[in-house]
């Protein structure tokens, strides 16, 4: 039997912990590889109050991805980033906030799903998102990820029926992810008032923190999103500015904006 050496901040006793403690949570994301200094970008959003750290795999055909993550994968993939290359970075960097990887099942079933969850936790990742693998397919990853003491974490979508909802929010790990509307990641000019609810129908079938992700560009916006759910990820507003040319600094301060205004909406 083969010993999975665990290392890196655990996501839900964390995640629970902060949220109990009266904390809206804020998760950033950044896709793995996109610059030479990618790990520093991850620093600065740890040191500007991020709870946890979503990091994208590139792949060349996303499913959920909107235009500016998509444009961030490739940019990543045309540097020559790939999975190994991004969990070696990681397993030089060592960060007081848990790490979660957003991968697609492609890249799963590629290095098997035992072999993939053992090198995450061996990276010092604690979390993992596989958006398009579907609940009923998922009994295999989801006993790895155990075993490897990486949490699953499972996106709920407003146009899954209830019970669909309510099993997911039972099977899920570390967080559940909420999706805010039926539409790939992006930029947004304002949220779903439905994303509201739909985070708190969710928090009636679980414990664990509902976070609200898919087009939370703005400050309003995760202020608005965390009225109903626990808290927010915030992911194509930072990777549109990376892309302009944000330095880590740039974006820490960014990061550290989102989270003062959701600190002074909640004293």
């Amino acid at each position: 039997m083969t010993t999975t050496t665990v290392t890196g901040t655990a996501v839900e006793p964390r995640l629970r912990a902060r949220r109990d403690a009266g904390r809206k949570l804020l998760v950033p994301y950044l896709t793995g590889g996109v610059s030479a200094d990618w790990t520093d970008h991850l620093r600065a959003y740890a040191a500007a109050g991020a709870d946890a750290v979503e990091i994208g795999l590139p792949f060349s055909e996303p499913m959920v991805d909107g235009p500016t993550v998509q444009e961030a994968s490739e940019r990543a993939l045309h540097r020559g980033a790939t999975v190994r290359g991004i969990l070696a970075d990681l397993r030089e960097v060592r960060l007081d906030v848990p790490l979660i990887v957003m991968t697609y099942y492609h890249l799963v079933a590629r290095e098997g799903h035992a072999a993939f969850c053992a090198a995450l936790a061996d990276a010092g990742v604690r979390g993992v998102i596989v958006p398009d693998l579907p609940l009923e397919e998922l009994a295999g990853l989801e006993q790895a990820a155990a075993e490897a003491a990486v949490d699953l974490i499972l996106v709920a979508a407003p146009s899954g029926t209830p019970s669909r909802q309510r099993e997911i929010a039972r099977r899920s790990r570390g967080f559940v992810y909420a999706v805010s509307a039926m539409v790939t990641t992006g930029e947004r000019a304002e949220l779903p008032a439905s994303a509201g609810e739909f985070a708190a129908r969710l928090k009636e079938h679980t414990d664990l923190p509902v976070l609200l992700g898919f087009g939370i560009s703005t400050a309003e916006q995760a202020v608005a999103g965390t009225s109903a759910a626990d808290g927010v990820v915030v992911g194509s507003a930072l990777m549109r500015r990376l892309l302009d040319g944000a330095t880590p600094a740039d974006l820490g301060a960014q990061v550290a904006m989102l989270r003062d205004a959701l600190d002074a909406a909640y004293r």
